[in-house]
């Protein structure tokens, strides 16, 4: 039985409250003073956002953090210390010490009493150079060369915010850890949980994964919200109450906007995951043993999720500049899109003797009923490292065909000089080249040692749906409509490759899922996956598989030059595309 059968049983109670640096101001005062929670934990972090930081820190050395973070503390931190509230957050980003000091000045102005701790180590460009020959591109095998980061993240686990918190600290702000890490911290803390828990461990990976991207666990981004979602507007954050045993329930506060459902929990259990096995720096956790359960209006259980130890390694993340870009759009109306596209491109190539990469997009509609709807654009784009190449050299060539070029010319913007771009770079190195650090509130320092690694013994248990159908005969007609129609989606980006997750909400349509998605079906459905490697994941105990196609994004989110620089999208794309789907599924 697990412990969320026992009524006698307190669990601690953890909520969220930002999933991206920019995410609702106000949602942290509406989780610490909208109903009881324990802990409350903010992800500011996501892979672009260490870039951003670097600039802001450029323009001002003593930046370097999520600055937001301080001014939604300011709003509710004598609620926090008079509730006994402790928050964990890393919005340290690069400079976690100088955001601890402006939480312990922002206490101090205030008059209130909580103790500081902070996170370090993560940053590895003090010993870059000598790091430098490990740094292989794990996504695409590359060697570093000579490309210099411009900041260097290790992924820290868990175990330095347990040890901060057991040292008294009531604030703990983080450098770059896990997403989940903020989640498993408090856990282990509470509940003395040692390193080899792993299934303990594990539980509190999931309902982390689940909490990290705060509203996408309550209705928030998807697929069926106008079915399960009575309430989408203003969605609640996600609440994990967590047990000693490792499970969980997610659910938000009373009377919040969105919803909590198995289909929710589901489609961000699925976001931004590779295969079953989600590696970590404590604990390796098997998706395929995840048991979802409902328990109530807004309430899902999560059980039955198995662990094992870690790889000894640390995924490190790596920004540096790729250069500098400039774009031109052009806009095409009406007839002959296609011919208009070659006259504009062999204008440009004409007025300026230098590569550029362009592509087409169909937006028009034949008879179309406005004018815009009539419309496609050809995207222009340029790269390189010289300026006056790149700037006005391009843009403007491209504005000197306006009176010389196909009917209806117009531009989507003025010329402009070119703008320079990041690459984000994953890499992995030993875990004894990092140090895990806490600054604990007394200004002591602790080393963190790191969770040996040690031959995996996990496997999947007998959770997992057999994936068939019942029969068979009764599932032979088919009717050809959007995949959408009976499957949900979710995708994102994991630096160049892009992930998505597809799940089914009953038995029969996950059976069916299970045996059409298979590597084939996929590149049907996805023909700009042409040439590039697709990584097939069944997880029948969710209902679901995942897929991941490796290089969709180039380089990651800061040097994509496509639509959907994210692959935010890119699953709701999938889910319009037209199959053959059995008629006893679609009734």
């Amino acid at each position: 039985m697990d412990q969320c059968d026992d009524p006698d049983v307190t669990p601690l109670r953890i909520a969220n409250c930002s999933g991206f640096y920019g995410d609702r101001f106000l949602a942290l005062r509406e989780v610490v003073t909208g109903g009881p929670v324990d802990v409350v934990t903010g992800d500011y972090l996501a892979e672009l956002t260490l870039l951003i930081l670097f600039r802001s820190r450029a323009k001002d050395p003593s930046r370097g953090y999520a600055t937001t973070f301080l001014r939604q503390l300011e709003d509710v931190l004598g609620e926090v210390a008079e509730r006994g509230i402790s928050v964990v957050v890393n919005a340290g980003g690069l400079a976690p010490g100088a955001c601890a000091d402006a939480v312990r000045a922002l206490a101090e102005r205030l008059g209130v009493a909580l103790p500081v701790a902070h996170v370090e180590g993560d940053d590895l460009m003090p010993t870059i150079d000598a790091l430098h020959a490990q740094l292989t591109n794990i996504d695409t095998g590359a060697a570093l060369g000579d490309r210099t980061p411009l900041t260097a993240n290790a992924y820290l686990g868990a175990w330095g915010i347990a040890s901060a918190l057991d040292a008294g600290a009531r604030i703990v702000v983080t450098g770059r850890v896990t997403d989940a890490s903020l989640v498993v911290g408090p856990a282990a803390s509470r509940f003395g949980w040692g390193r080899e828990d792993w299934d303990r461990l594990a539980g509190a990976v999931v309902a982390g994964h689940v909490l990290e991207c705060g509203a996408q666990a309550t209705g928030g981004n998807y697929s069926f919200v106008r079915d399960e979602v009575p309430d989408p507007i203003h969605m609640g954050f996600p609440i994990a109450e967590l047990y000693d045993d490792g499970s969980s329930i997610i659910t938000k506060h009373p009377g919040t906007g969105g919803a909590v459902t198995v289909g929710t929990v589901t489609a961000q259990l699925l976001y931004e995951i590779a295969g079953p096995a989600y590696a970590g720096p404590d604990v390796v956790t098997r998706f395929d043993t995840i048991a979802l359960s409902h328990d109530g209006p807004d309430r899902v259980r999560i059980s039955g999720v198995r662990g094992g130890p870690p790889s000894g390694q640390v995924k490190v993340a790596l920004n540096m500049l790729g250069g500098l870009r400039n774009r031109m759009e052009f806009v095409l109306t009406g007839l002959d899109i296609e011919a208009k596209a070659e006259l504009a491109l062999a204008g440009l190539r004409e007025a300026y003797p230098h590569p550029f990469e362009h592509r087409l997009v169909r937006l028009d509609h034949p008879d179309a009923p406005t004018n815009e709807q009539a419309a496609a654009l050809l995207k222009v784009h340029v790269r390189g490292d010289d300026p006056k190449v790149l700037g006005r050299a391009f843009s403007n060539a491209a504005v000197e065909l306006a009176l010389a070029s196909y009917p209806g010319f117009t531009l989507t913007s003025p010329p402009g000089e070119a703008t320079p771009y990041g690459i984000y770079w994953p890499a992995l190195v030993p875990d004894d080249q990092v140090e895990h650090l806490v600054v604990h509130a007394d200004g002591r320092r602790e080393v963190i040692p790191h969770t040996p690694a040690t031959p995996p013994t996990i496997t999947a248990d007998a959770h997992a749906h057999t994936g068939r159908p019942d029969g068979g005969d009764h599932l032979q007609e088919v009717r050809r409509v959007a995949l959408g129609t009976l499957i949900g989606a979710r995708s994102g980006d994991k630096g160049g490759n892009a992930n998505v997750g597809f799940w089914a909400r009953t038995d029969a349509a996950a059976a069916w899922l299970l045996g059409w998605l298979d590597e084939p079906a996929f590149r049907a459905l996805l023909p700009e996956a042409d040439g590039l490697a697709v990584d097939i994941h069944p997880l029948p105990n969710l209902r679901a598989v995942n897929v991941v196609v490796h290089g969709l994004l180039g380089e990651g989110v800061a040097a994509s030059t496509r639509f959907d620089p994210q692959a935010k999208g890119l699953g709701e794309y999938l889910r319009s595309r037209l199959v053959d789907i059995p008629v006893a599924l679609l009734s």
